[in-house]
């Protein structure tokens, strides 16, 4: 979940261009920062790239929840996908999976790759789609991923699951604003608050820089809407997030 990454590249050669060390500097200072008292149910989320786990190490840093990949597109399934979810249940720690839809790729057929991946395990989390430009196939126009994400979603609803869209900002604007606002919302943005049209969102992805014992590198930080008192189900969680 590395939307940003156009971002980095452009403000990396803005550095360059003129802007120097100061635009450098300066957007990586202005990280959101969203407040433990308001905000007091965080998690991570994780794929391979984040290399082997120690998830009892990961439980004692405050992580209330864990998203891990599954899969992506119609046949992959993340290499540490089984080895993550197994050390979620050992650890005790609630967790959840998401898949990165392929825009090039059937939606039908990348349900059922995910539905494959759920099949027998229980997540206390609903089912994410990761929804995002970055790494994507630049040719299908919006109307096609349109299509093939609605049918995926059809896919798992009937596979008993009601699933949750992960996106950027750029990709809210073009995917999930006016179209699918009925769909949960993990929004991934960098400003506080997350959006600024009044849209509700679940979850908040705030940096791709956080650092957590048990985990070797920088990884995805997410805090949980405090209004949320439903779809998250925070009685998992230990606390009432409402209050």
């Amino acid at each position: 979940m590395k939307g940003v990454m156009k971002w980095f590249a452009a403000a990396a050669l803005a550095a360059l261009a003129g802007g120097g060390w100061f635009v450098w500097n300066r957007y990586f200072s202005e990280r959101a920062n969203p407040s433990e008292e308001i905000y007091k149910v965080r998690g991570v989320d994780l794929s391979a790239h984040n290399g082997d786990i120690d998830f009892e190490r990961l439980k004692t840093e405050g992580v209330s929840f864990v998203y891990i990949k599954a899969t992506e597109g119609t046949d992959f399934q993340d290499r540490n996908f089984q080895r993550n979810a197994t050390g979620l249940k050992r650890a005790g720690i609630p967790g959840g999976a998401y898949h990165f839809f392929r825009f090039d790729t059937d939606g039908e057929m990348q349900g059922f790759n995910f539905l494959r991946a759920l099949h027998g395990r229980e997540f206390e989390l609903p089912p994410a789609i990761d929804v995002e430009e970055w790494a994507n196939a630049d040719g299908p126009g919006t109307g096609k991923i349109m299509r093939e994400l609605r049918v995926m979603l059809d896919v798992l609803r009937q596979g008993g699951y009601e699933p949750m869209i992960y996106t950027n900002k750029d990709g809210y604007e073009r995917f999930v604003k006016g179209r699918l606002e009925r769909v949960p919302l993990w929004i991934c943005s960098f400003t506080d608050p997350p959006l600024d049209d009044g849209r509700e969102w679940v979850l908040w992805q705030y940096s791709h820089r956080g650092e957590k014992e048990g985990i070797k590198g920088y990884v995805d930080l997410n805090a949980v809407n405090p209004a949320d008192t439903v779809y998250m189900n925070p009685i998992i969680f230990g606390q009432n997030v409402a209050k």
